[in-house]
């Protein structure tokens, strides 16, 4: 492993100490790198980047015919803020009906990924408003998790919203079936509770036409889900829980104004960010690491699955780094971007994150900071790091509206569940080793394979190599307690490697970070994280339950991984979730003490 901190004073002698402002909000210091962004936007200028965007030309991305025709598809996202400004009438309109009515206490967003994510940024984001309903979003195939929200609403006064751009996607499908069958006891009129975001044509735009749903919204059917957010996939459930969505949208509106193909590329606050994040990857600074303060600190989730499913395939790949605690410079090595987003009246420049950031510069890391004048501008914020990954795929060479791994676990999911229904049971692998609470899986086991949980995690962590990411990948029910455990398991990996962490429930980032995994680059070291589910749930009209698909979720997953070579390893943390993660830290903490590492010594 490197030695960080002699990287990081080699940097701060090394870099010009320049300070790269633009308009719309985001400043940059930018060190030894801002020589090459400024030579991406020259070069941007040159081949008319902008213009060719707004032109909707797919041949700056790609010139094969099938890529184009992808892109060609993908662009709608373009224009939808002046789309949707044409229809938010009806949207608040309905909403107010909503409102009005008081029929229901809660609206359940029921997707994945990119149907879900931005409803989950508005609701933690915003919190409940007065007079309208608490919104909820399920992106879990977790019973315990489903059970839960279950415990939570009046299954008679819940609005669910089925949401699903192509109308096929397993998740919402299985939560349709449950919830439809839930309320279908106890209505004469189910179909009244649901609500369904689809496009046009799909199936789900079909069963919700049979089935009688209140409302159905056909969405514009050139977004890829991971753009939808200005769509009516965000706008449908931010208007219900009673934000002003005119107000969100005009954001995003002028942010794309000042994103236009008449603004010159050095006052254009995408191309900076676009130009900054694909420059800096290059170099091999392709750690993003996004710094949100509080009030924002569920964008990461969705900026996440942008940059990572956007931009992680043909080897290449931003790696995004969301949630992980904010450390010393000592903590990194040289392969960070820090990228700084806050909302309100300017800092005082004395808090501890202000600081931690200054410490960050003076040591060469480039830093962006990105600030908002309010919650609302988080519509601008939406459409910005839209144009920018766009922009930073065309400096990376990829097309960045594509996901071609992704159905690669789909696929072995829907094998897996195809033998469940034939045999009864899911194929399970024999452990390696076992300790009586964490019991290890792998794939072909060796003659000389340890036997100890302690040796082959000490035999994984081996193969941590210099700018590598360590992944969680935890198929255990979201909980504050499980979700502090985890942060205290990066924060060792990480003191310890020197490498940046992810961590993501499955199967969520099976739709985000999931495509990265696979079709980024190989320096991804992978923990999946698995446990039995304390109680089961049927799926209405299958073979198999909601544990047998999260099961064969992760199966598939795990499999994908092992068949692209990654570095990767099963932990059963116990029937004892929270108990089995303080036992696997206490085995990172005895194989990987952070005296070892040799920044340190």
């Amino acid at each position: 492993m490197k030695d960080a901190g002699i990287e990081a004073k080699r940097d701060a002698q090394a870099r010009p100490g320049s300070f790269l402002t633009r308009g719309g909000g985001l400043t940059a210091s930018l060190g030894n790198y801002e020589a090459p962004v400024r030579l991406a936007l020259e070069e941007a200028l040159q081949a008319n980047v902008f213009r060719r965007i707004w032109n909707k030309d797919a041949s700056l991305w790609k010139r094969e015919e099938t890529h184009q025709q992808i892109i060609a598809n993908s662009l709608g996202w373009l224009t939808v803020p002046a789309q949707m400004q044409a229809v938010s009438e009806v949207v608040t309109s309905f909403a107010g009906d909503i409102s009005v009515a008081q029929e229901f206490q809660h609206v359940m967003v029921c997707g994945m990924g990119g149907s879900s994510l931005c409803p989950e940024v508005l609701r933690q984001t915003f919190g409940r408003r007065p007079g309208f309903p608490e919104l909820l979003v399920l992106d879990s195939t977790d019973p315990d998790a489903l059970s839960n929200f279950a415990k939570q609403i009046d299954i008679n006064r819940c609005l669910f919203i089925i949401a699903s751009k192509s109308g096929t996607t397993t998740e919402p499908i299985v939560f349709h079936r449950y919830w439809y069958n839930e309320v279908a006891k106890k209505s004469a009129a189910p179909g009244n509770s649901f609500v369904a975001i689809t496009d046009p044509g799909t199936k789900m735009a079909e069963t919700a036409t049979a089935e009688g749903f209140k409302r159905i919204f056909l969405n514009q059917p050139d977004i890829g889900g991971r753009y939808s957010a200005l769509s009516y996939f965000g706008m449908v459930p931010a208007a219900l829980m009673g934000l002003d969505i005119d107000k969100l949208l005009q954001s995003a509106e002028e942010m794309a104004q000042s994103c236009s193909a008449d603004v010159a590329v050095n006052d254009n606050p995408a191309a900076l960010l676009g130009a900054i994040m694909a420059e800096c990857a290059r170099a091999g600074r392709d750690k993003l690491t996004v710094v949100p303060d509080k009030k924002l600190s569920a964008l990461g989730l969705w900026v996440e699955q942008l940059i990572a499913e956007s931009t992680g395939k043909e080897g290449k790949g931003i790696v995004p780094i969301v949630g992980e605690p904010l450390g010393p410079p000592s903590a990194y090595g040289n392969d960070r971007l820090f990228v700084s987003i806050s909302v309100g009246s300017p800092d005082d420049g004395e808090s501890e994150t202000a600081s931690q950031l200054r410490a960050l510069e003076a040591a060469g890391h480039p830093v962006v900071y990105r600030r908002l004048g309010d919650i609302y501008e988080l519509g601008a914020e939406f459409f910005l790091w839209e144009m920018a990954t766009a922009f930073a795929g065309w400096r990376l060479g990829i097309n960045p509206f594509d996901q071609p791994n992704v159905q690669e676990s789909k696929d072995a999911t829907k094998a897996l569940l195809e033998r469940f229904s034939k045999e009864g049971k899911l194929e399970e692998s024999s452990p390696i080793a076992s300790d009586g609470t964490l019991t290890i899986y792998a794939g072909e086991r060796s003659a000389a394979a340890p036997s100890s949980v302690v040796d082959v995690l000490r035999q994984h962590f081996g193969k941590i190599k210099s700018g590598d990411y360590v992944a969680l990948q935890a198929y255990v029910e979201e909980t504050p307690e499980i979700e502090e455990a985890l942060q205290t398991i990066r924060t060792s990996l990480r003191d310890a490697t020197d490498c940046a962490t992810t961590s993501g429930y499955g199967p969520r980032f099976l739709h985000s970070t999931g495509q990265l995994h696979k079709g980024g680059p190989d320096s991804g070291v992978f923990i999946q994280l698995t446990a039995p589910d304390k109680i089961d749930l049927e799926v209405p009209g299958e073979p198999y339950t909601f544990s047998i698909l999260k099961q064969a979720q992760a199966q598939g997953d795990f499999q994908s991984l092992l068949s692209h070579g990654r570095r990767a390893i099963r932990v059963d943390l116990g029937d004892d979730v929270v108990g089995g993660l303080a036992r696997l830290r206490d085995v990172i903490t005895a194989v990987l003490p952070v005296s070892s590492s040799p920044k340190r010594s």
